[in-house]
């Protein structure tokens, strides 16, 4: 067998010389025939880069048009979000209408609302604490379970004739708890499922969701009062919940996102994030632009039934419409920021969305004409969900995976934790003054901020940013 091997190594070494010469030969024919398509192509019609070039820009396309539902877990998502938020819709109809049937008094009404969102206000960092220390969806899902309680309580309660006006408060109280803990999570969540790059179009299509759902669920739960009674909103709304639950179970592939500990107390670490937002000029700057257009812009449902009885004297089915026109105009924002992402997410647009917000309800506040009230409120609606669904989207892309649920519980508390404060502020001020002026000073009031923020913080706003 030795005998051989000289002529075995001898074969060998034939055989690797053979196969490197086919290789360089193969090389260089495929490096002639690329050269020659390069100077024939253009003569000939052809490109030698279109074969590759047209999967890859037919790709880009595809994702530019799916955006975030082409992410699975977001589908999921997606289908849970616009069964549960109809149905929380629903109770949020339920509940005040409930309170007036008990009570008879508008104030006892206003201190239902009032109630579910204090806690945000007073307690919202602790969720965010939470949700940076723990899974989002497993957090979700208890928050969502959670839910159940007080609507199935309130459906027991209702139906059986033993509801008394401490226990609707009560249960707005509970809803506001669950709120502290699911909102910061939930925010914070999107980015886990669709990456920065399709965070603005998710956010856009949330804000799809609770708009359209603004319009179906109301209408729904008005069908079902005035022909089955109250008692069924709240069934179907803790009903509701399972959808959403069963989407967070569905869920894979989640990416694990990395926790970074810091030692101290709780305090310590919710002063983490206090911190962090100060000292960024954008992140710091933009959440109080949404806490101040919060406070002084948002106040609808505050305003609108003035404007209806007393300035434009349409009544309560005017009422009805001076609202739809609102949420239309935030639906048409929602959908148009899903779409145009790239144009109307840079600093610059969101200055000018911001200033047209408050021009739209000043004229809103002179306009004694019906029609032209409704087009304004459109207006206006659609300028409000692109300021802050811009805001939400830049300010999740500055911040820092192991600070994001502290500081969404920071935008959560400027867009929803001042709601109160500003209903009182704006109730006030239209009691003194009338709605009219109340309406203009507070949006003079947004406006002036936002430019002041232009002109002392140009960065903010910077156009490309």
């Amino acid at each position: 067998m030795l005998d051989h091997l000289p002529a075995f190594g001898k074969s060998s070494w034939t055989t690797a010389q053979t196969r490197s010469i086919g290789a360089s030969i193969s090389t260089v024919s495929r490096t002639v025939a690329t050269l020659e398509l390069s100077e024939l192509g253009p003569r000939l019609g052809l490109d030698p880069d279109v074969e590759d070039a047209a999967p890859r820009t037919s790709e880009r396309r595809l994702r530019r048009n799916l955006g975030a539902l082409r992410h699975r877990n977001y589908r999921l998502y997606f289908i849970g979000q616009v069964i549960s938020t109809v149905g929380t819709w629903m109770q949020s109809v339920a509940m005040p209408w409930l309170a007036l049937l008990l009570t008879h008094d508008a104030f006892h009404v206003g201190l239902v609302v009032a109630t579910q969102f204090t806690p945000m206000l007073v307690a919202g960092q602790f969720g965010g604490l939470l949700a940076d220390r723990f899974s989002k969806r497993r957090i979700l899902v208890c928050s969502q379970a959670a839910f159940m309680l007080p609507a199935f309580s309130m459906f027991f309660l209702s139906s059986q004739g033993l509801a008394q006006y401490w226990m609707v408060l009560t249960a707005a109280l509970a809803v506001g708890c669950v709120n502290v803990v699911d909102v910061p999570s939930r925010q914070s969540f999107v980015i886990e499922m669709v990456g920065r790059e399709d965070l603005l179009n998710a956010i856009a299509l949330n804000s799809t969701i609770f708009n359209g759902a603004a319009v179906i669920g109301p209408s729904l739960a008005g069908l079902i009062i005035g022909l089955l009674g109250v008692p069924l909103c709240f069934l179907l709304n803790g009903v509701s919940y399972l959808a959403s639950i069963g989407a967070l179970l569905l869920m894979t592939n989640l990416p694990a996102v990395l926790k970074v500990t810091t030692g101290g107390s709780m305090l310590v670490r919710i002063r983490e994030g206090l911190t962090y937002a100060r000292h960024d000029p954008v992140v710091g700057t933009l959440l109080l632009n949404v806490a101040v257009f919060s406070l002084f812009s948002m106040n609808r449902f505050t305003l609108l039934p003035i404007f209806a009885d007393q300035v434009l004297h349409i009544g309560a089915a005017g009422f009805g419409f001076l609202t739809a026109s609102q949420g239309l105009g935030a639906l048409a924002g929602a959908l148009s920021l899903a779409v145009l992402q790239r144009r109307l997410a840079s600093g610059n647009v969101q200055f000018l969305i911001g200033l047209a917000w408050s021009v739209f309800l000043v004229a809103f506040s002179l306009s004694r004409y019906y029609p032209l009230s409704i087009a304004l409120l459109v207006l206006s609606g659609y300028c409000q969900i692109a300021f802050v669904a811009t805001s939400n989207t830049r300010i999740q892309a500055a911040t820092p995976d192991h600070l994001r649920g502290r500081v969404m519980a920071l935008y959560a508390q400027s867009l929803m934790g001042v709601g109160p404060v500003g209903s009182f502020q704006a109730g006030a001020l239209a009691h003194f003054f009338g709605a009219p002026v109340a309406m203009a000073f507070r949006a003079v009031v947004s406006g002036a901020f936002v430019t002041l923020t232009r002109l002392l913080r140009p960065a903010v706003f910077k156009a490309g940013e």
